[in-house]
């Protein structure tokens, strides 16, 4: 058996069971909701069309939960103009689980039980980003005999304090001397050294009286000598 309902301005075939995402709608997970303006009613020996809607026909749904829906970007641009915006929205949605139909002389009951347990929540287990406590738990009295009764043993796990002991190398290891600067490397070079004494500098006229003296047997010849015999 199915139905055509309409709630937030827009039509949805539902059955029993089914999960419903509609526009928003007020109220708290595990709240009943019914939905009076149904226009169809069927199943496989016909339908009854309501004008515009069918009389006592009426759709019982659970709320799960109120979420955003998935994000939406809006992008404007002029051109030639430089003007570009770019916006997000998420739209506020319900999710529903049909439970009953009645209308037409007919009915239909889903028997199963409701989950509330949001999407995030769901999308988050199924990451391994929380863990489900629940089916740990149910796990855990499963493996366990009904006659047995757990009981947490703590151990001591203090024992002696070990203090280790310092070991030193037979063999010691000798130390490198400091290196030496540059300059206190020339400093040392200049104490150790004698210090050479320069040569006194001989000037140019006394070097060619040297010179000229040599070359005429180790006496100068001047032109300024007075001759023999007292002339002047």
């Amino acid at each position: 058996m199915y139905a055509v309902i309409k709630t937030g301005g827009k039509q949805y075939r539902v059955q029993p069971g089914d999960v419903l995402v509609v526009e928003k709608l007020q109220g708290e997970p595990g709240d009943e909701i019914r939905f009076d303006h149904v226009l169809l009613v069927g199943d496989e020996a016909g339908a009854v069309v309501g004008a515009p809607t069918v009389e006592g026909a009426t759709v019982t749904a659970a709320l799960v939960e109120t979420r955003k829906g998935e994000k939406v970007k809006i992008f404007k641009k002029i051109r030639r103009q430089g003007y570009r915006r770019t916006r997000g929205h998420r739209q506020p949605e319900t999710v529903l689980r049909v439970l009953s139909l009645n209308g037409g002389g007919k009915s239909a009951k889903w028997d199963g039980a409701v989950d509330l347990t949001p999407r995030a929540t769901l999308v988050a287990r199924s990451r391994g980003l929380v863990p489900n406590v629940g089916a740990g738990v149910a796990r855990a009295a499963a493996l366990t005999p009904a006659g047995v009764e757990a009981v947490d043993v703590v151990e001591d796990v203090a024992g002696p304090v070990v203090h280790a002991a310092v070991v030193e190398h037979g063999d010691a290891v000798a130390a490198e001397a400091p290196k030496k600067s540059r300059a206190k490397k020339a400093e040392a070079a200049e104490a150790e050294a004698p210090a050479a004494e320069a040569a006194p500098k001989k000037t140019r006229a006394k070097k060619a009286a040297d010179d000229e003296g040599d070359l005429f047997g180790g006496e100068t010849k001047s032109d300024d000598a007075a001759p023999e015999g007292g002339e002047a």
